[in-house]
């Protein structure tokens, strides 16, 4: 089998997760956090939908991590997303770890909006 080093460039990669926290670029944060290519910052739950609207222009897509367990957004905060343009796509929050680190070493112009695992 051949292995394929991800090369990030200057994008912010998710380095990893654990209960409670995630290290983004070798800083650890303690909360939920949007993650850029450019960098990552607290995030305030599913009551914070505007930090993710106003990244309407500069990205497609948001990942959404749920945290441990995949489950289905409030309703108003899809709908908000939904009405700015904004895609967003709910997984659980390794797997949206997984699939931002893989779009953002494509150069695509997404985001991933993450709650922490607990496990």
């Amino acid at each position: 089998m051949r292995m394929t080093e991800i090369e990030f460039d200057d994008a912010k990669p998710v380095e990893g997760y654990g209960p409670g926290f995630f290290r983004i670029a070798g800083e650890v944060i303690e909360a939920p956090m949007i993650v850029t290519s450019t960098g990552a910052r607290p995030w305030g739950g599913y009551v914070d939908v505007d930090s993710l609207i106003a990244m309407a222009g500069e990205i497609d897509v948001v990942f959404i991590g749920t945290g441990d367990e995949v489950a289905y957004l409030p309703k108003d905060f899809r709908q908000k997303l939904d009405d700015a343009g904004l895609g967003a796509e709910a997984m659980n929050s390794p797997a949206a770890c997984r699939t931002y680190n893989v779009l953002i070493n494509d150069g695509r112009r997404v985001a991933a909006a993450l709650l922490p695992v607990t496990k």
